[in-house]
Parts: structure tokens; C-alpha cells; sequence
């Protein structure tokens, strides 16, 4: 049987956990709510056979690829990037309650992007599942006050919406994007024209027709998608990175130019996007290693049958 896409994981039960989250958050803090949470991450640990394979492969993977021995996959270090991960969703309530602002996050930005917010015209990042992206997005509620257009394949984009309204996000919105279709590439190009910004996870491969490639990462055959490289070609536009990690209790957002055009011509589209594709999945890989425990990818990202014990 193929391993169940991540979206169709993530997608039954998201809207509503974050809304629970969200109205527990409200009402008790996250002082309150922090063992509730921590002891739900057990649960998963504890019986998420599938979730603690995948974190096994990846820190293997990891492990060899970087030629560090130090991250080969323990017990306790499998535990501890599950741990990372609930560390990172109360951190998630402290930014949208505003207990956590611009003033305790520090940018790494030596191409000076942050500059380039507010220029005529709007460019692209592409982020991971790579420490807790909700940091980077929550910047331009926080700091700048540009408009961001999020680009999502859930379903529920406007029930999220919502529930962001309600936090007091006005500048940060989630678009659903299925395809790159005619209709939703003239409303981007719109955006880009006026000065928003549009965000993309680039470690994410859609559930319904999303073109994607495979590439090496981490020394293994792995599927990205081709949106984001697309989107930056076919919308003419800057193409930049955005990695936020936890560094010594504080996070660190990383702000790096990576394509300044995304160009094919005809009959060289495919090749071009792998080859953007693959120098992605080379960069990632060394994002990594900042924080080798908080890739959040608890699904089968390799597509593997591992059979490692648990």
C-alpha cells in the first residue's frame, strides 16, 4: 500500500485543533495549556509508529549526508524533535496573542530584503517546514505591515482566515491554490502590482495534480513540487528565501536572495525547474543542520518502506 499523502493527514483535523487551540489559548494561556499539549505529543510519539519512522529516516539521512555522527537517530533523539514540535505550536500562540513581538526575534538579512518589503513591486518567498514558519508570516503583522499572501493547499484557507482575523492578523492572508490556473495567476500578478508579497512552502507536494520532480536530498530520491518555481517564472519575479529556527531560546530568521530570475525557454521548462529544483533541496538540506530537530515533516517524505525498529 503507498504511504498516505501528508495533506490528507493534515487536512481532517487542522481547522479544528487550530481553532480549539486557538479558544483554549484565549481562555487558559499557555501556561495553562502546555501539558495538555505536551501530553498530546506523547500520545503521538508513543503511538504514531508511522511519524516516529519518518523522524528515524530523516535524522539518518541527515546524519550520513552531513557526515556528522552525532545525529544519527536515538530514541530520545526521536522524542525530542516531537518535543520541538509542540515547543513551536506555543510559540505559535504567543506570537498571534502578541506576547512575543518583533523586538525578541532576530534577522539574519545581510542582502537587507526586509529593504524591499515595501518596493512597487511585491516578490516571492519560499519557507519550509523548517523551524516554525508562523514567526516569519507573523512579520508582517508585527513589524512591517506589508501584505502577505500565503499560498496554501488546504481546504479550509477561509476558515483559517478567519480564525487569523479574529487573533488580529489584518495583513497576513491564506490563499488556496489547487492549480496554477489562468484565473489564479492574474489575481497573483495583481498582488505583485501592488506591492504584496506572496509565500510558499517549497517542501510540500500538492495532493491534487501538483506537478512536482524528483531530486536528490540528503542523498536520497525525494518529490518537490515545481510551484514555487513556476510561479517565479511565469510571474516574472524575485524568487527569495525565509527559514526561521530556535537558536538558543531565541528564534533567528534567515532572509537570503535565491533567484533573481526564473527563466526557460522553449522545450527547456522541465529541466530548468529540476535544476532550481535540486539546488533548493541542496540549500535545505544545509538549513538543516542549523536546527537538525525542527524539520517538521512527520510523514514519509522519501516515500520509503523502512522497516527500522521503533
Amino acid at each position: 500500500m503507498s504511504a498516505q499523502h501528508w495533506a490528507t493527514q493534515r487536512e481532517r483535523g487542522s481547522y479544528l485543533l487550530m481553532k480549539l487551540t486557538s479558544s483554549l489559548a484565549r481562555h487558559l494561556g499557555r501556561r495553562a495549556l502546555a501539558p495538555l499539549l505536551y501530553l498530546v505529543v506523547g500520545y503521538f510519539f508513543l503511538f504514531g509508529a508511522r511519524a516516529r519512522r519518518s523522524i528515524r529516516v530523516y535524522q539518518q539521512h541527515l546524519a550520513a549526508w552531513s557526515g556528522r555522527d552525532g545525529l544519527r537517530p536515538r530514541r530520545g533523539s526521536v522524542f525530542a524533535q516531537f518535543m520541538a514540535f509542540a515547543d513551536a505550536l506555543l510559540d505559535k500562540l504567543d506570537i498571534w496573542s502578541g506576547r512575543l513581538d518583533v523586538a525578541h526575534i532576530e534577522l539574519i538579512d545581510p542582502h537587507d530584503l526586509r529593504g524591499q518589503l515595501h518596493g512597487e513591486r511585491g516578490q516571492l518567498l519560499v519557507g519550509a517546514h523548517l523551524g516554525n514558519l508562523e514567526v516569519c508570516r507573523a512579520l508582517a503583522e508585527l513589524g512591517e505591515k506589508v501584505q502577505m499572501n500565503v499560498l496554501v493547499h488546504t481546504r479550509h484557507a477561509e476558515q483559517f482566515n478567519r480564525l487569523l482575523g479574529e487573533a488580529g492578523a489584518s495583513h497576513l492572508r491564506l490563499i488556496q491554490v489547487s492549480e496554477l490556473d489562468p484565473a489564479i495567476m492574474l489575481q497573483l500578478s495583481e498582488r505583485l502590482e501592488r506591492g504584496e508579497w506572496l509565500a510558499i512552502a517549497g517542501d510540500r507536494v500538492p495532493l491534487h495534480g501538483g506537478r512536482n520532480v524528483i531530486v536528490d536530498f540528503l542523498g536520497h530520491p525525494a518529490a518537490f513540487p515545481q510551484g514555487p518555481w513556476l510561479l517565479a517564472g511565469l510571474l516574472r519575479c524575485p524568487l527569495n528565501l525565509m527559514t526561521c529556527v530556535k537558536q538558543d531560546g531565541r528564534y533567528r530568521v534567515y532572509l537570503e536572495p535565491f533567484a533573481e530570475h526564473v527563466q526557460w525557454k522553449r522545450g527547456e521548462r522541465d529541466a530548468v525547474i529540476r535544476a532550481w529544483v535540486q539546488r533548493y533541496a541542496e540549500r535545505l538540506g544545509q538549513l538543516c543542520l542549523l536546527a537538525p530537530q525542527q524539520w517538521f515533516n512527520f510523514y514519509p517524505f522519501w516515500n520509503e518502506h523502512d522497516d527500522t525498529a521503533t
